[in-house]
């Protein structure tokens, strides 16, 4: 029996732009898994602890989907992410098709192939931002263009799209102006939908066209499928990566020791890019999931219906399974894996193209700017507090 009288009221503060908010640590020495009101005023089950959320990111009786969505509770008026998606009599098949589909262009021999690749478009872009007169905006200039142009290239987008991109991502992420990410959404699903229509005609080497080829073979791959699965995967392969990039930079910066570590000894890079997964908190919220059956969890139901925030960030931070979890540390080992690309079912699909792109920027960035540094002090940063993707505004730098 729970009540909902009294809830703790999302979204919490912040203190600064690198740590969770305090509440969280709060909530977790209670109760693992907790009941809160989210930032739109609904009811939602909240974990906080590592355990149970790697035990629900696992659950298949939890999706994206709600079988009343118009009463479903939200966590934010946005069109995409506030509240269900999908439909709840195929979200399952869809999903299972959608990661089979996929599999082949994110495996780890895919990978290898292009890893030389990511290191030349890293090198490039490294190259562009030495022309540049500092300070400048490392997010304009960095963070953003390469993740931009790694995924274009990967679903056969034209990189001359991409400020239009850029622009549509930015509105389509926002929570609190639901017409305008509503038309950026119907913008961006429209230039997919005429993607698809195109590789129909004129297929090549990239993912749209392997896509619209199988979708002759399964009857769930409609045009309007393929457009906005192919929307997903433009928005989500450079937004997370683009943030990551960001707070990689910032947390480097703030904490010269481990900088210092990272210079001496190239080979650290590969455990750097798994701390700042781990440490990097992009936001505070995610979208939330729905029970589509009651979940025992302890002596805890989550009934049917229910919605479930699994924020991975929290999760991280969660002293049991990594000491001193607040303290940045790239050489830190842990016999549990950070749930920064999520875990079981909905493991992100692309983490290994991230994690290639982690590494060619940070093995390569502070090697090229021995003297980068803030150009800002890092209590000016801000966070885009209004956007689902969260990050930083901006990430000026010198050197």
């Amino acid at each position: 029996m729970t009540t909902d009288i009294g809830l703790p009221q999302m979204r919490f503060r912040r203190d600064n732009v690198i740590d969770t908010a305090p509440e969280y640590d709060v909530l977790r020495a209670n109760a693992p898994l907790t009941r809160v009101r989210t930032p739109a005023g609904d009811p939602a089950w909240l974990t906080t602890g590592y355990h149970v959320t790697k035990q629900l990111l696992a659950e298949t009786r939890l999706g994206r989907s709600h079988p009343d969505p118009e009463n479903a509770p939200r966590i934010s008026d946005s069109m995409r992410f506030g509240g269900p998606q999908g439909d709840h009599a195929t979200e399952a098949d869809l999903h299972k098709l959608h990661r089979r589909l996929l599999a082949p262009a994110f495996s780890p021999r895919r990978m290898n192939l292009i890893a030389d690749h990511i290191s030349d478009l890293t090198d490039q872009a490294l190259n562009d931002l030495a022309d540049l007169e500092p300070p400048v905006d490392l997010h304009d200039r960095l963070s953003f263009p390469l993740p931009i142009r790694v995924v274009c290239e990967l679903l056969g987008v034209p990189l001359a799209d991409r400020d239009r991109i850029r622009d549509w991502s930015w509105e389509f992420a926002s929570l609190s102006d639901h017409d305008g990410a509503m038309a950026a959404g119907r913008e961006m699903f429209a230039y997919m939908a005429e993607l698809v229509a195109r590789k129909r005609v004129e297929p090549a080497d990239d993912l749209m066209s392997d896509l619209v080829a199988a979708s002759a073979e399964h009857d769930l791959l409609t045009d309007m499928e393929l457009a906005d699965m192919g929307m997903n995967l433009l928005f989500g392969g450079h937004e997370t990566t683009v943030a990551r990039i960001d707070y990689g930079t910032l947390l480097l910066l703030t904490h010269p020791d481990q900088l210092k570590a990272l210079r001496d000894d190239p080979a650290l890079v590969e455990p750097a890019v798994e701390e700042i997964m781990r440490f990097s908190v992009p936001v505070d919220d995610t979208f939330p999931r729905y029970a589509h059956a009651d979940i025992e969890v302890g002596d805890v139901t989550i009934r049917a219906g229910e919605a479930v925030l699994l924020p991975p960030s929290v999760a991280n931070r969660d002293p049991e399974v990594f000491p001193d979890p607040h303290r940045f540390d790239i050489r830190r080992r842990s016999a549990q894996p950070h749930l920064g690309f999520g875990h079981g079912p909905h493991y992100c699909v692309g983490s290994g193209l991230a994690r290639l792109e982690l590494k060619a920027v940070f093995g390569r960035l502070f090697q090229r700017f021995a003297g980068l540094e803030l150009a800002v002090p890092a209590a000016e940063l801000e966070l885009n507090e209004d956007r689902f993707t969260g990050g930083l505004r901006r990430l000026p730098v010198t050197w």
